[in-house]
């Protein structure tokens, strides 16, 4: 071979190469992540979908690709999000703990595979025809968070048996999500004798007037509903409840493990792992209405004495001998 044509063809190869490369790049499946929090809020979820998906066969990096999309709790910005996952050519969609980015995802598409992880009922949510045989696009777990309001209404009842008045704090922008959530524990307050007032908050200067009117209205015991957004500002709702003496019932272990005095839920950290396995199983070729929906087994009652000794207040050892975990 000449040299002229050798320097041509090895020319010729090196323009080459990057066609090459992002051929290869383009044919790496992408996972959408649309999450209602803002980036760096849950990195416990992430190392859990990260593991349990590699576990599957898939690094990020290497053989996938994820496309972050974060509503940093501003729900209204979901559809545009999941829209331009849609946009990115995701090969499926994940949406950690949150009914609204389930919804949202929903809506924006009847062909992208979807893992959700909602802590309502699917079914009733429309995300799925039946757990078994989810059908259509959507597949995932749920974490069984608003069907058991009343059992944590119990809960604090019985940790406070002389309250009467709760309060109920919601996020309004989560509609489907307290339409699940404030009957049910309504109808467990009248069989308890107890009166309930819904206090709102979409952001963080609503949380603290929330608790002003609180105080105000002489509440003496508050349940904090499922909310992504109000997980969010567990360590704010924490410090404010013990600042104005309120005993309160949260929904899972992180608001205990930042203060909360008592939390009544499902291991959530878990069910973010069992989307990783889905999420894995599905780019393999798994249909999603071949993968019926995970429901929660296990739920955790989680205490924080040290929060209880700083309100001044006694647990009943009847609570204590229940819990999964004392945290002193």
């Amino acid at each position: 071979m000449r040299r002229r044509d050798f320097i041509t063809l090895l020319g010729s190869g090196a323009a080459t190469w990057p066609l090459v490369a992002h051929a290869q790049q383009s044919a790496m499946p992408v996972i959408g992540f649309l999450s209602v929090t803002f980036a760096g809020e849950q990195p416990h979820w992430l190392v859990a979908f990260r593991k349990s998906l590699a576990e599957t066969g898939y690094v990020e990096g290497d053989n996938v690709s994820i496309e972050y999309r974060w509503a940093e709790d501003q729900y209204n910005r979901l559809p545009e999000l999941a829209a331009d996952l849609i946009r990115h050519h995701a090969s499926v969609i994940v949406t950690p703990p949150s009914n609204p980015a389930a919804l949202a995802a929903k809506a924006a598409t009847a062909a992208i595979p979807i893992v959700f992880n909602v802590g309502g009922d699917p079914v009733r949510l429309g995300l799925v025809a039946s757990l078994s045989s989810p059908g259509a696009n959507a597949t995932g777990i749920n974490f069984l968070t608003t069907e058991i309001g009343a059992k944590r209404l119990g809960l604090l009842h019985e940790l406070v048996p002389k309250a009467v008045r709760i309060a109920v704090l919601i996020n309004p922008a989560n509609a489907a999500t307290n339409e699940a959530t404030l009957p049910n524990i309504a109808e467990a307050a009248r069989a308890l004798g107890l009166q309930i007032r819904v206090l709102n908050a979409t952001n963080g200067d609503e949380i603290d007037a929330a608790f002003t009117s609180l105080e105000s209205d002489r509440a003496d015991a508050l349940l904090v509903a499922p909310d992504t957004f109000l997980a969010s500002r567990r360590v704010q709702i924490a410090i404010l409840s013990a600042r104005h003496l309120v005993p309160a019932i949260y929904t899972v272990r992180d608001y205990a493990e930042a203060g909360g005095l008592i939390s009544y839920g499902a291991d959530v950290t878990d069910s973010v792992r069992q989307q990783g396995v889905y999420a894995g199983r599905i780019l393999k070729g798994t249909k999603p209405t071949d993968l019926p929906v995970v429901q929660a087994t296990k739920l955790e009652l989680v205490i924080n004495l040290r929060t209880a000794k700083a309100i001044g207040l006694e647990i009943p050892a009847t609570l204590l001998s229940r819990a999964d975990e004392v945290i002193e």
